[in-house]
């Protein structure tokens, strides 16, 4: 009788998975999105990595309202919105108020690979590479003199090496205010994961001044910025700091002055009359208009 045969294979090769996902690759050449894996990997609701997938599949000028991400979508506008408001607060999505050339405002919509973006200077993902800067030459320290050979043994010491200078303050930094500068350097203390360089902390700096000159308090400011982060913060975040700084507060209203008050005249107490138990307006107590008529009528009869 014949063996059975099988086309099963008979071992696995050496070295291969034996749990967990295998990737069969296919290189694609057209029709693909380029995502950082900080999106993709993105803990949290499943419903917001989607949404934020299908935004940047998109070309300009499709409209990412709520009514048409729900048109493509199977949830619901209360799942939608809230995967918007979960990219707004990570600093992916941003929403802009514009005025338009006819002077009509709109309100536009940004999205950023990378949270912390400008969407004025928005590179063309198509054109080519910019090439690498030049490295510039390290200098070398100087070195001692070389001391001629003489009929005696001398030591020649070398000079001492003299330290790099330390990298000059930008000037935009000097220029900034300095009590915004140091609220902003504090925010680590708050939050570990609040660290700045000082090209961001220039760049925040204009708009925590206007806050504290809209009457805020420091603390207040450093309560805004650091309040309801998100668990996972990915990225830097200047962006979600720039984000929550866009709007500038309402000043605090001027108290009432003292001259107004000293204009006003003064309203005269109301009182009861001693005769009828009336109610009557009069700077002292005593007897309302009727019953000191009919006092003076009862006195004359």
């Amino acid at each position: 009788m014949a063996d059975s045969q099988s086309n099963a294979r008979l071992r696995a090769d050496a070295g291969a998975l034996t749990s967990g996902v295998i990737h069969v690759r296919t290189r694609l050449t057209a029709d693909f999105t380029v995502i950082s894996n900080a999106l993709a990997q993105r803990r949290g609701s499943a419903v917001t990595t989607g949404v934020a997938v299908y935004i940047l599949s998109q070309p300009d000028g499709t409209p990412v309202t709520i009514a048409a991400l729900c048109e493509h979508f199977d949830e619901g506008e209360i799942l939608i919105s809230r995967a918007l408001r979960e990219l707004e607060a990570a600093g992916y999505l941003e929403r802009r108020r514009e005025r338009t050339p006819t002077g009509q405002v709109r309100t536009r919509t940004y999205f950023y690979d990378v949270p912390g973006g400008d969407p004025d200077m928005d590179p063309d993902p198509d054109g080519p590479p910019e090439p690498p800067r030049p490295r510039r030459p390290r200098r070398e320290p100087p070195t001692a003199p070389v001391v001629p050979a003489t009929t005696e043994v001398e030591e020649t010491v070398a000079a001492p090496v003299q330290a790099e200078a330390e990298t000059p303050i930008p000037l935009a930094l000097a220029e900034a205010d300095p009590q915004a500068i140091a609220v902003l350097a504090a925010l680590r203390r708050v939050d570990p994961r609040l660290v700045l360089s000082a090209q961001e902390a220039a760049r925040l700096a204009p708009a925590v001044t206007r806050w504290l000159a809209a009457g805020l308090l420091p603390t207040q400011v450093t309560d805004h910025l650091t309040a309801r982060l998100p668990d996972s913060l990915l990225v830097r975040p200047a962006g979600i700091l720039a984000y929550r700084l866009k709007e500038t507060p309402l000043p605090l209203p001027e108290p009432a002055g003292s001259a107004e008050s000293s204009v006003r005249p003064a309203v005269v107490p109301l009182r009861n009359c001693d005769g009828c138990d009336r109610g009557f307006r009069a700077a002292e107590p005593g007897r309302c208009r009727d019953c000191r008529s009919r006092d003076q009528l009862r006195a004359a009869g």
